[in-house]
């Protein structure tokens, strides 16, 4: 008879089973992982996963909206830290390569591919929702503060294009260490003298 599990106990293997989905989703791509193989990962039985999970997809769906989740806290945490909407902004931006390089794996998984059928996992959309929040709330600021002009969510997004550009290339190794945060600095100041109010 299996044993009954806690909270706690159901929490913990959720956590292990997505930190190894997300290392074998990213380095093999989804279609190419099992199951199974995710249950030899953490030296269980191959049907131990479906007593926490539905089905891969459902376990794809779970880490990216870890990864999401964890994005959105590094980016809101920068710009909490900061005072000025430039130092927000240039906070931002920082926080945003930091945590791509440093969570290659998710970041790979968050931007890098479409999942089917994603109005299925709430948790993921709302995640999805907040981390692109994240990316215009310090492009509101300096609209309030006269340092822009125009729509947040469209400059948000030139931003993003921008350093995300940036980040993929030195995550491909196209770019010395360094590179992403050095290009995306002459990025950023070009992209902000592009959306200055007009006199």
């Amino acid at each position: 008879m299996p044993r009954v599990l806690s909270d706690t106990d159901v929490a913990d293997f959720r956590e292990r089973l997505c930190e190894a989905a997300e290392r074998l989703f990213a380095e093999r791509g989804p279609d190419a992982v099992t199951m199974r193989q995710l249950a030899a990962e953490l030296g269980v039985s191959p049907m131990t996963p479906y007593r926490y999970f539905e089905d891969k997809d459902d376990i794809l769906a779970a880490v990216r909206a870890n990864g999401f989740n964890r994005f959105a806290e590094s980016l809101e945490t920068a710009r909490s830290g900061a005072n000025g909407a430039r130092a927000i902004g240039e906070a931002v931006g920082a926080a945003y390569v930091d945590f791509a390089l440093s969570n290659p794996h998710a970041y790979k998984l968050m931007f890098d591919l479409n999942q089917p059928n994603v109005e299925k996992y709430p948790e993921l959309v709302a995640a999805g929702v907040r981390a692109q929040k994240t990316m215009t709330a310090h492009i509101e600021d300096a609209i309030k503060e006269g340092l822009m002009a125009g729509d947040p969510r469209q400059i948000g997004l030139m931003f993003w294009a921008a350093i995300h550009g940036s980040v993929i290339l030195e995550l491909a190794g196209m770019l010395p260490p360094g590179g992403a945060r050095h290009i995306f600095e002459g990025l950023d100041v070009a992209l902000m003298r592009g959306v200055r109010p007009q006199d």
